[in-house]
């Protein structure tokens, strides 16, 4: 259980064999995957496979890690840096229903931006969500990121396009 980035009160750690039970439930909630495209996982066995083959920690050393709390060590949602079918960084959060609106996403994701230009070295990481989802657009603009482009994505349909380049984050 590797531990990435840690904030004021998080911890972003690798996914372990654990996180499955959190992963199913997570993607259990319709209003949490409301805009993602993806399905719910059928059943735990279905989300310990997902883990078991999440293969982007060696292919790329970043992906998406376990979000936890940090005083509770409890697991609230994931959050990371994954290499994107169109060749980007991809800055992507999903959270629990009951952590919402405490901050958590944006905090989580503005340490994985720090991480991903400071650690990694990129220079250009962005994010894509729904037009229709406001709260996760309300995170990219807190962070710093800014609107780039309007596009269909698969999964998603008509999709915003947020970027933040190394030199903006100064």
């Amino acid at each position: 259980m590797k531990e990435i980035i840690e904030t004021v009160r998080l911890k972003l750690r690798e996914f372990n064999i654990g996180d499955a039970i959190n992963l199913f439930q997570l993607n259990l909630d319709p209003a949490v995957i409301k805009y993602t495209g993806d399905l719910p996982f059928k059943n735990i066995e279905e989300a310990e496979k997902f883990i078991v083959n999440y293969q982007e920690y060696k292919k790329h050393g970043f992906g998406r890690w376990a979000i936890e709390e940090k005083e509770s060590k409890k697991f609230i949602g994931w959050c990371g840096l994954k290499l994107n079918e169109e060749n980007y960084i991809d800055l992507g959060f999903r959270i629990l229903k009951l952590e919402w609106k405490k901050g958590y996403a944006t905090e989580a994701a503005k340490a994985c931006i720090e991480y991903g230009f400071e650690n990694l070295k990129l220079n250009l990481i962005i994010a894509r969500t729904s037009e229709q989802n406001y709260p996760s657009q309300k995170v990219l603009e807190k962070i710093g990121m800014a609107f780039w482009k309007r596009q269909y994505c698969e999964g998603l349909g008509q999709t915003l396009y947020y970027k933040i380049e190394k030199q903006m984050l100064k």
